[in-house]
């Protein structure tokens, strides 16, 4: 048996499994850089049962872990993708040959801009970071985004807390390159800059500082 059809194989099997312990979800991939969720991007309802990347089913996912194994038919998804289940929204980061589907649970919706240049040598309008001047990159995408500490110094007062920094994981968005200095916007309305973008092979994995100006 070659690997193509073992992987078909164990693909089958995989489904069979959801089929039985895991739930409904919606399969959404995106097209270009608008919202990967809009209902047009639905292309598939199938089973899929979400257990810890460490394959221990003893215990539940704890803080802090963004991570998560996929057991469902993996003959109809790709990486990428984004499964919407009643209990939360993942993306698949990882879908390698013969071996678990990797996947990423999402915490909030991000879109990305990337700072306009100034319109001339000389004079211009006031330069520094806005949300206004920028050209928006992408629409709202989900992705993971977990606490990364502050590295500032001790807060005296309340109105003295300093900013603080986020890890995001989000797929590789077709025709986006994000780099340091792009601008970040979430669903609950804060702001920031991406400090570190890294493309990886499981998607964008970012350092973004919270902007407070």
């Amino acid at each position: 048996m070659d690997a193509l059809a073992l992987q078909d194989t164990i693909a089958r099997a995989l489904g069979r499994a959801a089929r039985i312990a895991g739930i409904w979800c919606d399969a959404y991939r995106p097209a270009g850089v608008g919202n990967p969720l809009a209902p047009a991007n639905r292309f598939l309802r199938l089973n899929a049962l979400l257990t810890p990347d460490t394959g221990d089913l003893r215990r539940p996912v704890g803080y802090g872990r963004a991570t998560w194994s996929a057991i469902l038919d993996t003959a109809y998804t790709r990486p990428g993708d984004y499964l919407v289940a009643p209990t939360g929204t993942w993306f698949i980061a990882a879908q390698q040959p013969l071996l678990p589907v990797l996947a990423v649970k999402t915490t909030r919706t991000l879109s990305f801009s990337r700072p306009a240049a100034p319109l001339a040598a000389g004079l211009n309008t006031y330069g520094g970071l806005t949300m206004a001047t920028a050209t928006p990159l992408t629409g709202p995408f989900p992705a993971s985004v977990l606490a990364a500490g502050t590295g500032g110094a001790d807060a005296g007062l309340p109105a003295d807390a300093t900013p603080g920094a986020w890890t995001v994981l989000l797929p590789a968005i077709a025709d986006v390159v994000l780099r340091n200095g792009d601008l970040v916007t979430d669903d609950l309305a804060r702001a920031g800059v991406v400090s570190s973008a890294e493309l990886t092979d499981l998607g964008w994995r970012l350092l973004v500082r919270q902007a407070t100006t």
